[in-house]
């Protein structure tokens, strides 16, 4: 499953980003569709605020509507090639700080001064121990009433059939893997699961108030969560919530079909 290190190495110099992440919206019809499709309504009650904290922005995909929501906006990447994309396409934006990590640490951002932390289609890629680390962090880093929503994978609550993986053939793991057992698997962490996300709030003084568990093109695996979280002691603070949704992908074919009627990225030249 993937490292820091391979993670480093695909997003800073095997992938070509030749459409800046956008190609990744494709199935909600391009990423304005799929931010105020499914992004926005997710997370309309928390923003605009005041700090906003994005941790792997890629190349701004998401960045680009969360400038707009705040009135300072940190961004934190462990790919060097991501920073400079996300400085050269905001260069006009003087409340957009940047910085480059090593995948785990949080030490440039001043404690007590984030009123909300987000994270998505990025950490999914993230085994569990990355999580574990960035949540100790955040702790310290919300303000008392901050929040957090991020984007995580949930592969490791299929560990059993992870483990029947392990014990194929290498010649043959690929093509079982593929077209029987957990396809597509999207290059998610296997150690990271939901409920681990929950421990790890509730190690550091955090609380999980929210988890969706979605399916990623796959009709059948909640390879996926979008989890919520704040402080313990914070106005935000409640019970957990868990939804389960097998239906994701269905929502991003109706936000395809209305990006032809509404989106103006979908705006002819001339029209």
């Amino acid at each position: 499953m993937p490292t820091i290190e391979e993670n480093q190495q695909t997003w800073d110099k095997s992938y070509e980003w030749e459409q800046q992440g956008d190609e990744w919206s494709s199935a909600w019809g391009g990423a304005e569709a799929q931010w105020v499709g499914s992004i926005l309504p997710r997370i309309h009650a928390f923003i605009p605020t005041g700090t906003i904290l994005e941790i792997a922005p890629g190349f701004g995909r998401w960045t680009n509507y969360l400038r707009k929501s705040c009135d300072r906006l940190i961004v934190v990447d462990l790919s060097e090639k991501c920073i400079k994309a996300c400085q050269q396409r905001f260069a006009n934006d003087s409340h957009i700080e940047y910085h480059v990590n090593d995948g785990r640490s949080l030490a440039m951002i001043p404690d007590n001064s984030i009123d909300f932390v987000f994270s998505f289609d990025s950490l999914v890629h993230a085994e569990a121990d990355v999580l574990e680390t960035y949540l100790a962090q955040l702790a310290t880093k919300l303000k008392p009433n901050g929040l957090g929503f991020i984007h995580h994978s949930n592969l490791g609550q299929y560990q059993p059939a992870l483990s029947l993986i392990e014990q194929i053939p290498s010649e043959m793991r690929a093509e079982i893997v593929n077209k029987v057992l957990l396809e597509p698997t999207r290059w998610r962490a296997g150690s990271m699961t939901a409920r681990l996300f929950v421990n790890y709030c509730d190690r550091v003084g955090l609380k999980c108030i929210g988890q969706e568990l979605v399916n990623w093109e796959n009709e059948s695996l909640l390879i996926d969560s979008f989890s919520l979280f704040t402080p313990k002691n914070s106005i935000w603070s409640r019970n957990n919530h868990v939804l389960e949704n097998l239906g994701f992908m269905q929502e991003a074919a109706a936000n395809k079909k209305r990006s032809h009627v509404y989106s103006i990225e979908n705006k002819q030249v001339g029209s």
